[in-house]
C-alpha cells in the first residue's frame, strides 16, 4: 500500500497531479503516480512549476465500490489521518471526502467538536443529513485536529499551551478540570520538549493508552 510519495512534479490538472518517482536504477525511467488533491492541498501546488520536487502523504483507497485505486495526497500526516476518519462516516466515501476538504482541517474539526452542523453544511457536497451524521459519528474523536495551526504561528508559551489543551479536554471532551490538569502535567513530565497543541494532545492520549 502506498502511504508516501516523493518525486518530480510531472503534470498538473485541475484537481490532481502526476508525480514521477524515479526507479531504483539509473536506466529505469521511473513511475508516474496520479494523485488527487483536496482544495486545501491544491493551493500549495498552484505556484509549483513542473519539474519541482514534491512530497505527499498518501491515502490509498480501493474497494468493491471503487475498484480503481485512488491516491489522495496531503501535505501532512495529520491531514491524512483526519481524512481517513472523515470517510468512515456512513455516506462519506473517498471522492466525497476529497471534495469536502475546502477549508483547513482545523476548522472542520472545530465545527465537529462544537456540533456546528451549519458550518459543515457549507462544505462542498455536504448537506444537512451528512453534516448531522458527521457530528454523530466523529464528535469527541477529532479534537486534536481542531488544535492544528492555521498556517505559521509563533510558538505558544508553556502556560498558554497548557491552558489551551486543558480547555479542549474540559469543554469538548468532558474531562473534569482537575483531571485535565493532571493529564497535561503528566504529558509534560514524559516529554518536556512539547511545543505545540498537537504535540501535547498526542502525548496526553499516548499516556492514556498506556494506562
Amino acid at each position: 500500500m502506498i502511504r508516501y510519495l516523493k518525486g518530480t512534479l510531472l503534470e498538473k490538472g485541475e484537481d490532481r497531479i502526476v508525480v514521477l518517482v524515479a526507479g531504483p536504477h539509473p536506466t529505469n525511467g521511473g513511475l508516474g503516480y496520479e494523485v488527487r488533491l483536496p482544495s486545501i492541498v491544491r493551493a500549495c501546488y498552484n505556484a509549483k512549476e513542473l519539474g519541482q520536487e514534491v512530497e505527499l502523504y498518501i491515502s490509498y483507497q480501493q474497494s468493491e465500490r471503487q475498484p480503481k485505486p485512488l491516491l489522495v495526497g496531503f501535505n501532512t500526516e495529520a491531514e491524512r489521518e483526519f481524512f481517513e476518519k472523515l470517510i468512515t462516516v456512513d455516506g462519506i466515501g473517498p471522492s466525497k471526502g476529497v471534495e469536502a476538504l475546502t477549508v483547513p482541517v482545523a476548522r472542520i474539526a472545530s465545527a465537529i467538536e462544537d456540533k456546528d452542523t451549519g458550518a459543515l453544511e457549507k462544505l462542498k457536497g455536504i448537506g444537512r443529513r451528512s453534516a448531522e451524521k458527521i457530528v454523530a459519528e466523529l464528535h469527541g474523536k477529532v479534537a486534536k485536529y481542531a488544535l492544528m495551526s492555521l498556517g505559521e504561528m509563533p510558538p505558544l508559551e508553556p502556560e498558554d499551551l497548557r491552558k489551551q489543551v486543558e480547555a479542549v479536554l474540559v469543554k469538548q471532551l468532558g474531562h473534569k478540570p482537575a483531571e485535565a490538569g493532571q493529564l497535561v502535567r503528566e504529558a509534560f513530565q514524559r516529554n518536556p520538549k512539547l511545543s505545540t497543541p498537537e504535540e501535547l494532545f498526542e502525548e496526553v492520549y499516548r499516556g492514556q493508552r498506556r494506562d
